[in-house]
């Protein structure tokens, strides 16, 4: 647990990770677990470390196949495998219990790390959680009915899939998608460009390599089943306006965990730590303060 960079073999796979704050006695560290599939950690340890550092020791770990770790030679990606990580970076550091502290994608990862080693958890804070994948794709479909009236009427595939997920990938195709994305996932275009500036100044990309290894298996059809074995103190929070996981889905995950509590934050999309940052810090903070 030295503060600093670091990179390990770590599950057959050399992973980042870099150690910061301050570490009270008795006191759980806090794994940060990002999103994307295949974003990093830095944006998030730029704009909330230095909230977050003050009272607890942090963790920032880049996932396999992302940051500043190794994209692993045999593409070997799944949730199982991603886990498993999680397990042998703790063994790796010597620490008995840690908070998980994730964001979008890296919520899937925490809630199963959560349920099959709940021994070791303290807390979990699942912040805009990907965790029912039907919900959410339901989320997209009614925005681009919204924002692009008429475009949901794309003949079907030669497969005949009529998910919303399948529907919604055809109508991206006569619109900008990374336009319609982005306005799933930012209140505002000023909140936009503040995350793309973080993320300009890290130096890193997402290869996308994990997302399609993930959407092209697990992830179309994941949802969350196993909440009732997740025993930890877990706080849910969810931007009113993050279409790109959908209120309802952050609602129903909240109220499927046995000790969970949930915040809606009413001015915040996809990233409330940016965009009600004061507020985040504090809620996490204060969360993190009532755990061991």
């Amino acid at each position: 647990m030295a503060s600093g960079e670091h990179q390990r073999i770590i599950n057959g796979v050399r992973l980042y990770y870099r150690i910061a704050g301050e570490s009270p006695a008795g006191r759980a560290p806090v794994l940060f677990l990002h999103g994307g599939p295949g974003h990093n950690s830095y944006s998030f340890a730029r704009l909330m470390g230095p909230h977050l550092e003050k009272d607890r020791r942090m963790v920032y770990l880049d996932q396999r196949g992302c940051g500043r770790s190794e994209r692993p030679w045999e593409a070997r990606y799944s949730l199982e495998v991603l886990v498993a990580d999680l397990e042998a970076l703790r063994q790796e550091l010597g620490v008995e219990r840690w908070v998980l502290l994730s964001h979008s994608f890296g919520g899937t990862l925490a809630l199963e790390y959560a349920a099959r080693h709940p021994e070791r958890v303290a807390g979990l804070v699942v912040v805009s959680g990907f965790s029912d994948s039907a919900s959410t794709f339901a989320s997209w479909k009614r925005e681009l009915e919204r924002l692009h009236p008429g475009k949901m009427t794309a003949p079907a595939s030669a497969s005949g899939d009529t998910s919303d997920y399948a529907q919604v990938m055809r109508a991206l195709r006569n619109v900008d998608a990374q336009a319609f994305f982005h306005q799933l996932q930012f209140r505002a275009p000023m909140y936009q460009q503040m995350q793309e500036a973080v993320d300009a100044e890290s130096g890193l990309r997402n290869t996308g390599e994990l997302s399609r290894a993930l959407f092209s298996t697990e992830l179309l059809r994941y949802h969350f089943s196993a909440a009732a074995r997740v025993t930890s103190p877990a706080l849910v929070i969810g931007g009113r306006y993050d279409h790109s996981i959908g209120l309802e889905s952050m609602q129903a995950l909240a109220k499927s965990l046995p000790h969970a509590t949930f915040l809606e934050y009413e001015q915040s999309a996809h990233y409330p730590y940016l965009e009600e940052s004061e507020r985040f810090a504090y809620d996490v903070n204060q969360f993190l303060s009532s755990l061991p």
